[in-house]
């Protein structure tokens, strides 16, 4: 084919094109084409955005592309390595300790950093505790200290003031806001004090036996910081921790992971939706011009022209379906930043070219999969039918349209989600839960004629339509029954689920949590308490350790099933002992110990064992403080956890934690009212902090709200799609009801009575799929309630009521405006065009 043919083919698909979009017959499918476009790249735009800042945020977190940590000092050598790798690098050591302003005194955790930190991320300083803070990249000067806020008001003083930090005096010159590696250890939360590595020496801090965490921070090119990595890995000690963005943040990755599934899983509801309408659109177009596709064939167009000018048409309709769709999830992308601003934040990077892929390849499916085996069929269409409307192009073999369909959903799963296993899962399950809800809209459909006769001639009528167009009207309940299911069951999960949590809370559950509570303070706080009026009930003590062995072999060495457990097995502990379990804590497996057991045993809590990997009999040794510590796990039990009371992971027998160096826990409630004793609590004994638990909840609450309505934003495309396939559904019969429009009206029947009778039709599909969609939710919410989260399923008549009504006005409404224009038509040009 020479150059000229290539662009005379093209100028006529174009011409078709925009001669089919002029007169109407494209919208339906360009609309849903947009709509699925739309509504997987606004995903894709936010989770990857999100990613990109899990990744700087995990980065920051470190304060280093790479650190290197253990509890005693770290080999200069490293450094010098480093710096030949091209690498920059800073140093940090961290310890508690209690300092002193004046006759007030409050534990910190002091952290000595040299003049490169930190070497990712910044520092947030402010002048005074009333100032608003300015990022820096510099450190206290030596002789200078920054302070936290809570650190400086636990010690009545501020900028310009000075304090003792072991064997040294140093001055405040700064409020210490936010530094990016700080982390929340629930059992540390020890306000920070930031010095100069220069006056670490000065303080005599570090001292045989001291609780130090020494680290070494490496930051540069990626390859350079990989290449370095590799070779720490082989000359680093076994007890010396390397951790990398990768390893530093494996839960937000996983989850942040798992959040990305789960909207585009989300928005692929509307895309299937779409492509529904993509696909009935097709064949009303196909079907209309079979005509021309003769007319072209008499004129000397072959099968192969004709295949191939519809192809270029496909090609150009997903361009511009992909680029409108592309543009519109953009904006949808920042309606979703917008709903998470309270716990997203600000600055998100911006997103790269791979949603933008995604767009185009969802487009490309959608038509390649839905549309061009209806137009294939069509260039299929003889020359004779010009002469006789009867003769019909033949079917495609094998078939090929179905076929075509699903490799195009199977296509755009696996791209979405890159595994095989969940691609199998996700088919078979929407599968299955579009054939009973088909299943269930049949039904719905067929039990209401026998209604017909419980209304007036345009109840009938409507009734009558959707008896006769049964397939088309199963489609649409369908269609909008799953879109109001999703918002009604995101409804419930919102409302209802999180209202039955907090109902299942006694009226006196704790809402403060005590840490660091020294043992020479115990009696005091428990009168301090008392003398309050509020019972402080049990002080539960608690041991730092360091897991080093199981049945001898070292952690470090392990291979573990599951993650969760290497991470668990190396990283700090908290035990605990007590001589009777505890009221939350249910044995599930083995013994417990008698009250004047000299073994050492420990409890495991059966969640925590599982992912360990441990078995009863089994022997674990710790590191507490530099002595060792074996036990025999005799027993598996489980916790409740929501009773905001303090348990543990391991509870060990009293004999193996005696006269081991603790600090005390404890959870009261505060009635309303008695938000005062925190504070004074905290004033009278600095080292403690009291943790807000009301608070808490109020930010899980609203997480949940905010995470609820992204969704349910996803989800909004899935009431468009179900919008574009009444569209499809409309103009696919656009003819039919033209004609039955003309038929009464020509008797004498008003316009005004057709629209009612057309009004009853869709406010019938409306009502059912709202019920469908009512009675998925309330089951699913059940199951949600009962099976998954163990509450109390809280019967919901506002929801109830809401779903059929919703469904009709909704569903009503769009019906007459979609064949408004259909029904206006005079019907002498009905007839004469018949």
């Amino acid at each position: 084919m020479s150059q000229g043919q290539r662009t005379g083919r093209l100028r006529l698909a174009g011409r078709l094109l925009l001669r089919d979009w002029k007169s109407g017959e494209l919208r339906v499918l360009l609309a849903a084409l947009v709509i699925a476009v739309a509504a997987l790249t606004a995903v894709a735009f936010l989770t990857e955005r999100i990613r990109q800042a899990v990744d700087q945020r995990v980065a920051a977190s470190l304060a280093a592309d790479l650190r290197l940590q253990a509890g005693t000092p770290l080999s200069e050598d490293y450094l010098a390595q480093a710096e030949n790798a091209g690498l920059r690098w800073a140093k940090i050591t961290s310890m508690p300790s209690v300092v002193f302003a004046g006759d007030r005194s409050s534990l910190a955790s002091v952290t000595a950093a040299t003049e490169a930190y930190p070497l990712r991320g910044r520092l947030k300083v402010s002048q005074n505790l009333l100032a608003e803070p300015v990022e820096t990249d510099a450190i206290p000067a030596p002789g200078e200290v920054w302070a936290a806020p809570s650190l400086l008001a636990r010690l009545g003083v501020d900028v310009g003031a000075v304090m003792e930090l072991g064997r040294s005096e140093l001055r405040i010159s700064g409020v210490l806001s936010f530094r990016p590696d700080e982390g929340f250890n629930f059992a540390d939360l020890a306000p920070t004090l930031l010095i100069n590595d220069a006056d670490l020496a000065a303080t005599a801090l570090v001292q045989p036996g001291s609780r130090v965490s020494y680290r070494q921070l490496f930051a540069g090119p990626a390859s350079d910081v990989e290449a370095f990595k590799a070779q720490l890995r082989e000359s680093k000690k076994t007890t010396e921790r390397l951790r990398d963005i990768r390893s530093a943040g494996p839960q937000i990755q996983s989850a942040a992971d798992r959040a990305a599934r789960f909207l585009n899983l989300a928005s692929l509801v509307s895309v299937l939706l779409s492509a529904v309408a993509v696909a009935m659109a097709a064949r009303r177009y196909s079907h209309r011009h079979r005509d021309r596709v003769a007319l072209m064939k008499c004129l000397g167009a072959s099968q192969v022209d004709v295949t191939r000018t519809h192809s270029l048409q496909l090609i150009m309709l997903a361009l511009a379906g992909g680029v409108v769709g592309i543009a519109i999830g953009y904006g949808g992308q920042q309606l979703l930043v917008w709903l998470l601003r309270d716990f997203l934040g600000q600055g998100l990077p911006l997103p790269g070219f791979a949603p933008v892929w995604l767009g185009l390849v969802t487009a490309a499916c959608m038509l390649g999969g839905f549309a061009l085996p209806d137009l294939m069929q069509m260039g299929r269409t003889p020359p004779l039918r010009v002469l006789r409307q009867d003769i019909d192009a033949p079917p495609l073999r094998y078939g090929l349209g179905l076929l075509a369909a699903l490799l195009a959903i199977l296509l755009l799963l696996y791209w979405i989600v890159r595994d095989t296993l969940l691609v199998t899962a996700v088919s078979i399950g929407t599968a299955l839960t579009f054939a009973i809800l088909a299943l269930a809209g049949w039904l719905l459909v067929r039990s209401l004629q026998g209604l017909r006769g419980a209304g007036g001639a345009s109840w009938r009528y409507g009734l009558a339509n959707l008896a006769r167009r049964g397939r088309e009207s199963v489609v649409q309940v369908v269609a909008f029954g799953l879109g109001i299911m999703v918002l009604l069951l995101l409804t419930l999960v919102r409302e209802d689920l999180m209202s039955s949590w907090q109902a299942s809370l006694p009226d006196n559950a704790p809402n403060r949590f005590m840490i660091n509570i020294q043992p020479q303070e115990v009696a005091p706080i428990r009168e301090f308490l008392l003398a309050k009026g509020i019972n402080p009930e049990r002080f539960t003590p608690m041991i730092r350790a360091r897991m080093t062995a199981i049945n001898g072999a070292d952690v470090n060495q392990m291979e573990f099933a599951d993650p969760r457990g290497a991470r668990w097995a190396r990283r700090e502990s908290n035990l605990s002992f007590a001589a009777e379990p505890q009221s939350e804590n249910t044995l599930l497996e083995g013994r417990w110990w008698s009250a004047d057991s000299e073994a050492m045993e420990v409890s495991v809590e059966q969640d925590f064992a599982s992912e360990m990997g441990l078995n009863l009999g089994d022997e674990l040794s710790f590191d507490i403080a530099g002595e060792s510590l074996s036990v025999t796990v005799t027993s598996f039990r489980s916790v409740a956890w929501d009773s905001f009371r303090p348990n543990f992971f391991m509870m060990m027998s009293p004999a193996a934690l005696r006269d081991r160096p603790a600090t005390y826990i404890n959870s009261i409630y505060l009635p309303p009212g008695s938000e005062r004793v925190s504070l004074d609590l905290m004033r009278e004994y600095p080292s403690v902090t009291v943790i807000d638990l009301d608070a808490i909840l109020g930010q899980v609450r609203d997480v949940m709200d905010k995470a609820a309505l992204a969704v349910q934003a996803v989800f909004f495309f899935t009431l468009l799609a179900g919008l574009a396939v009444l569209w499809a559904a409309v103009n696919a019969t656009r003819d039919e009801r033209a004609f039955e429009s003309a038929m009464l009206r020509s008797p004498g029947a008003t316009r005004r009575r057709v629209l009612i009778s057309v009004a009853m039709e869709f406010l019938a599909i409306g009502a059912l799929a709202g019920l469908l969609a009512t009675l998925g939710a309330t089951l699913a919410g059940y199951l949600l309630a009962t099976e998954v989260y163990g509450l109390e399923y809280r019967f919901n008549l506002a929801v109830t009521l809401l779903g059929p009504l919703a469904g009709a006005l909704f569903v009503g409404a769009a019906g007459l405006l979609a064949t408004r224009q259909v029904i206006g038509t005079p019907p002498v040009q009905v007839l004469r065009s018949a």
